[in-house]
């Protein structure tokens, strides 16, 4: 074999240039893309000021021992410097090993792990149904549509009040059980039911976004798949499962994802149904929120750790979850 020889240089022909170490290169990016750098600038401090310093801050009052009580703080014109000490991971060790790690940990993230399954499942159900019942041509279905987003459109809190005033013992459900002369449930006293209403009102108010966005992808599929399909003789659930279930894959894999970062992190509705009254029914993130401004002394450093947790607990899913996708998708090409 020959290999030809560049006489100036005493290089071989067709040999890649050596790398240019980091600093060269950075400087090369700068030079040649300075403008968008420059337009990204203002997004980047923001988030910085805004998401890093906050994320930063809370990992390290995880290392401490802080609290209300040697935290600083002013009180009148005195202003107390803070006490509290680096403990390292003691909060972490103490929350996931620690002799009340199943009452203070476990039992809300085993409670979170099921309120998330249930109501993203809902979610999906009641949404995929509606959007194929929106999807056909209906008499009136601009009107249906517009009723149907109502839920996601009016504020939470003013949805979830209006849960709270019709869950009540004297609410409008409680007094139509009462009328029918069937059981009216402590839907606010009692453990199992607080549960059970957390879901339904998180499921009324999650289930209209979930429906648009498949309708979306519903409408996206094409309608010559269909014909294709009956010709071949398919029936309605074959046409279903083998069109529009594939269909909706890149849709419903996004929409899915989505739906469980938002309820496994869902503070406002467990929060305004019942506040600091319901300590069975509280999630992660509620729990986290209690241990910080529910109570004395609050405490500070454990609810950060909580929230830290949340954090790699989300990560770790999505992570898993993004490569189960793709793993399926090379399956699907093959």
């Amino acid at each position: 074999m020959t290999v030809a020889i560049d006489r100036a240089t005493g290089k071989r022909r067709g040999d890649r240039a050596p790398r240019p170490g980091l600093g060269r290169r950075l400087k090369h990016s700068y030079q040649k893309n300075w403008y968008a750098y420059a337009m990204i600038a203002p997004v980047a401090v923001v988030l910085g000021v805004i998401v890093l310093y906050p994320l930063a801050y809370g990992f390290y009052l995880t290392l401490t021992d802080a609290d209300s009580l040697n935290s600083a703080r002013t009180i009148g014109v005195n202003e107390i410097a803070a006490t509290y000490k680096f403990i390292g991971l003691d909060n972490y060790a103490d929350i996931l090993w620690g002799p009340t790690a199943y009452d203070r940990f476990w039992s809300h993230f085993i409670w979170t792990i099921v309120w998330t399954a249930a109501c993203v499942a809902l979610h999906y159900g009641i949404g995929l149904g509606l959007a194929l019942l929106l999807n056909q041509k209906l008499r009136g279905r601009t009107f249906y549509r517009l009723i149907l987003i109502l839920p996601w459109a009016v504020p939470t809190f003013v949805t979830v009040f209006g849960w709270r005033f019709m869950l009540a013992d004297t609410g409008i459900i409680n007094s139509g059980l009462e009328a029918l002369h069937l059981p009216t449930p402590a839907w606010l006293e009692d453990t199992f039911w607080q549960r059970f209403a957390a879901i339904m009102v998180n499921t009324w108010c999650g289930v209209p976004f979930m429906m648009i966005s498949l309708l979306g992808g519903l409408q996206s599929i094409d309608a010559s798949l269909y014909e294709a399909s009956e010709m071949d003789g398919a029936n309605a659930w074959q046409r279903f499962r083998y069109v529009t279930l594939p269909g909706l894959r890149s849709v419903s894999s996004t929409v899915v994802l989505l739906g469980v970062i938002w309820t496994f992190n869902q503070f406002t509705v467990i929060f305004l149904l019942f506040g600091n009254t319901a300590p069975e029914a509280d999630i992660l993130v509620t729990w986290a929120y209690f241990l910080g401004f529910g109570q004395q002394p609050r405490e500070f450093a454990e609810s950060a750790a909580y929230g830290m947790l949340l954090l790699a607990i989300l990560i770790v899913f999505t992570s898993f979850y993004r490569r189960w996708l793709n793993r399926n998708e090379q399956q699907l090409a093959i």
